[in-house]
């Protein structure tokens, strides 16, 4: 084992959200008020000539055999500090804590390094459990957006407003969604996605309660606000914690998940308050239970996100593990011990871990936490060029980081650069934003066209919800397989050529006129755009169900007809939603939490307008009209997968962020 460069590992760096890997860099730190940012006493910061070779005065004499003989040599306060970088892939383990340089036991523990590991690398057991619950939060964060529209009625007589008054709600609850995130991005990149989860669920959960005992509609109106903007940060940054634990070819099956808990939770919602409105009613106040069950729910959720949530961004947890050495360090310094073994090679600094022959070791003992072991279970190693220094670890992003202000101003104003100048950006932004405005319309207009066309009341009504349950969870089925599908081995790359060179190749080519040769040339597998490939056909179940639900809502035709076709347009929207995630996530790598805000930011304002003009749009263009109208609308964006499917190499070649993550990579 070589000794590890610390200056050229790579760190985390980058933009907020969906990214957070590593990205190399051959930047050597600023020695230049490190310490003073880290809040050490440093003394002289080191320098490039800062003593990287080794004097002879420092080097111990050895015997015959190469033994040390003489003391180890002295450090005290005045020497120099190193400042290195740390990585998660630098070799931290216990330095020598017994030797001939301690007076005696005493010594502070080693740290408890195991809460700082790479999140990428956490097991499966742990990822599972994150993604359970942000799944499960996201959930149920949707399932509020939805809860409420049931209730619109109640809560306008209650208020003395009109029903579009009282809807009026669900347009700030977007609001709160839209805005929100591009404020907290920075902070999670600063402090990590566990604070901010937690504090976004306590006001969540507040605001939840507000709502059930507020008297005048003003007050429900902020309310809802200040409720989306607790629940934002379980449905926007849910990707980016997917993204901190696991790598681009293994997002699929968790976005997945995510997404179809949105839907899931969308359609829940109202089937759950349809059944309280109906049954309680003018009961009294009882229809409050709409809030107050989701109070109860959500308080139980939240405990479990402060309990079992764990940190996941990784730039953070590396940040905490550099202030743990260094605290330990200091600790050390107290009672005496400075500096620990480093060799120079070449001109770098990089710890000596490799075990070597007993012969080459320097004749110490070592003991950790106090506990004297033998030479033979030393946790470092020594050789040729070996000395003793003072360090101190630093993380590149630290120093990379702009002040909060520059971050959120950033934060604000580039996903709507983005918005306007990268086509990608807008025509996804344009596509999603409409899928997701469809699925508030259903809100409103399944109670109403169910009421107009049937005579269902508002609980049966709302059973015609399943509809959305089911193909939600039979659309994330078919979404986690699809990544199986570009794995087939017919469909990957041959060696070193596209063109037909190997044995499959020529037997397809016999057997089935070249069909995977022609697939792999055409469609490859590890392009960009094969997160499209099956979204250009599932996207069109959209304007499908729009069509029928449209021209199918009459008496004259069975009710199943227009669930069904609910059915259909939600498993649309799901496959229109994995495709935004992942394809802008892929795409744009350090810049996807702008470009993904973007789309963000357009999809909740619409969304948020659609249920005020659901009613008006049935009454006055009439159920078979306006489903024609949608469904024309949705026809024509579903040719965007089409268009970068077949030229998004192309497309992607005039984006400046793009060409230079491309650039990047090589």
């Amino acid at each position: 084992m070589k000794p590890i460069n610390i200056i050229n590992e790579p760190s985390y760096g980058g933009d907020e959200g969906l990214t957070g890997h590593p990205s190399l860099s051959s930047e050597k730190p600023e020695k230049k008020g490190v310490s003073s940012q880290l809040g050490i006493s440093a003394g002289r910061p080191s320098t490039p000539s800062d003593d990287y070779s080794i004097s002879e005065a420092e080097m111990p004499e050895t015997n015959a055999r190469g033994d040390a003989v003489n003391e180890i040599p002295k450090l005290d306060a005045n020497a120099p500090i190193a400042h290195l970088y740390l990585t998660f892939d630098t070799p931290v383990d216990c330095p020598e804590l017994q030797d001939p340089r301690l007076g005696g036991p005493g010594l502070p523990p080693f740290p408890d390094l195991s809460r700082y590991t790479d999140p990428l690398t956490w097991p499966r057991a742990r990822k599972g459990i994150m993604v359970a619950i942000s799944c499960v939060a996201t959930a149920f964060t949707a399932y509020a957006a939805g809860a409420y529209s049931e209730a619109a009625d109640l809560i306008a007589a209650d208020l003395k407003t009109s029903r579009e008054g009282a809807l009026a709600g669900v347009t700030t609850f977007c609001v709160g969604f839209a805005v929100a995130p591009m404020v907290l991005a920075p902070f999670s990149e600063i402090n990590g996605r566990y604070p901010i989860f937690a504090v976004a669920g306590v006001i969540f959960v507040i605001f939840q309660a507000v709502c059930g005992v507020v008297t005048n509609l003003a007050g429900i109106l902020v309310a809802r606000f200040l409720k989306g903007v607790g629940g934002s940060v379980f449905s926007t940054m849910v990707g980016g914690v997917i993204a901190d634990m696991y790598e681009k070819e293994e997002r699929n099956t968790p976005m997945a998940l995510f997404s179809g808990a949105v839907l899931v939770g969308t359609g829940l919602g109202p089937l759950v308050a349809a059944v309280m409105v109906e049954r309680w009613g003018n009961d009294g106040q009882r229809w409050k239970w709409i809030f107050w069950h989701q109070v109860i729910v959500d308080f139980v959720l939240m405990v479990a996100v402060v309990v079992f949530f764990k940190e996941s961004r990784g730039s953070v947890l590396l940040s905490r593990k550099a202030k743990a050495l260094n605290a330990w360090y200091e600790q050390l310094e107290v009672k005496g011990v400075f500096g620990v073994w480093v060799s120079g090679t070449n001109g770098d600094l990089a710890f000596a871990m490799d075990p070597i022959p007993s012969s080459n070791n320097l004749n110490l003992v070592v003991a950790e936490k106090g506990t004297l072991a033998s030479r033979s279970e030393a946790c470092l190693r020594t050789r040729d060029g070996v000395r003793l220094r003072r360090i101190r670890w630093i993380v590149k992003e630290d120093e990379q980081r702009a002040t909060l202000v520059t971050m959120i101003t950033v934060s604000l104003f580039r996903p709507f650069m983005f918005l306007f100048t990268e086509p990608i950006v807008f025509f996804f932004s344009l596509w999603v934003s409409f899928a997701w405005a469809i699925l508030y319309l259903t809100f409103g207009s399944i109670p109403l066209v169910f009421q107009r066309q049937y005579g269902f009341d508002i609980e049966q009504s709302g059973y015609v919800f399943v509809a959305m349950i089911v193909g939600s969870i039979l659309a994330t089925i078919i979404g986690i397989y699809q990544e199986s599908m570009l794995k087939h081995p017919r469909w990957q790359p041959g060696p070193g050529s596209s063109e037909v060179d190997t044995e499959d190749d020529r037997e397809d080519n016999v057997e089935s006129g070249g069909f995977w040769a022609f697939v792999r040339r055409k469609f490859p597998a590890d392009s960009p755009e094969s997160r499209l490939y099956l979204t250009c056909f599932t996207s069109v179940l959209l304007p499908a169900g729009l069509y029928l639900f449209g021209f199918a809502a009459q008496p004259s035709i069975h009710w199943m007809v227009p669930t069904f076709a609910i059915f259909l347009a939600t498993m649309g929207i799901f496959y229109i939603y994995l495709a935004t995630f992942n394809y802008l996530a892929d795409i744009y790598q350090t810049y996807a939490s702008s470009a993904l805000a973007a789309q963000s930011f357009c999809r909740n304002v619409l969304g948020g307008a659609f249920p005020l003009v659901t009613g008006p749009l049935i009454r006055n263009l009439g159920e078979d009209a306006m489903g024609g109208l949608l469904g024309a609308i949705a026809t024509a964006l579903t040719v965007v997968p089409w268009v970068l499917v077949l030229f998004g190499e192309k497309i992607r070649g005039r984006s400046a962020f793009a060409i230079a993550l491309d650039r990047k990579q090589r």
